[in-house]
């Protein structure tokens, strides 16, 4: 039975670095939680083909800012259409209900009171110095934050920030999204 992935990717470059291309930042590592095993697990560049098999067998994907970077950074990787999955992304669900974009570290903080190990760029500096464990550790680390904001909000329905004026609660709705996952083309075993 096939159960949701939680994701996250972390790059080789930044933007800038790429002329703000995401199809030119290359994947440094990709970090999920699979509900079907209870497992974590981090990918390499070199291994995106394992990660793609299990992609294609969840029900769905769960990211943040997932569906306008995450995805399309991986698009160059992956054979079929990428967006053919289906993919709930938290930084869309929350910008419905604000009208505006709020930091995974941002919501993580005020939600759950935990915080993000570091930033994107510290990910990068990881991937150069080839310290890939903890690259995987930090971008895993992402996964667990997004998979916690997840369940609490489906949960709670809701989700919270901090603002001038103290906490704000963002009503969020965390259900599976609505795509026919007939339409989702298979990679061959080899």
């Amino acid at each position: 039975m096939s159960a949701p992935i939680v994701f996250d990717i972390e790059t080789q470059y930044t933007l800038q670095e790429v002329g703000y291309d995401h199809k030119k930042l290359k994947v440094s590592v990709v970090g999920i939680y699979d509900y079907a095993t209870d497992k974590y697990q981090a990918y390499l560049e070199n291994e995106l083909p394992q990660l793609f098999t299990k992609m294609e067998h969840a029900s769905f994907l769960i990211g943040f800012n997932s569906n306008k970077f995450d995805l399309p950074v991986l698009s160059p990787y992956y054979l079929g259409n990428i967006f053919q999955f289906s993919s709930l992304d938290l930084l869309e669900e929350v910008e419905k209900s604000l009208g505006f974009r709020v930091a995974l570290d941002d919501l993580a903080r005020a939600t759950l009171g935990e915080k993000k190990s570091g930033h994107g760029f510290l990910a990068i500096e990881y991937y150069q110095k080839k310290e890939f464990d903890k690259l995987k550790e930090y971008c895993l680390h992402d996964v667990e934050l997004t998979k916690k904001l997840f369940e609490y909000g489906k949960e709670q329905k809701k989700l919270q920030f901090l603002t001038s004026r103290g906490v704000k609660n963002i009503p969020v709705k965390f259900g599976e999204p609505k795509k026919n996952r007939q339409s989702v083309s298979l990679s061959l075993p080899f």
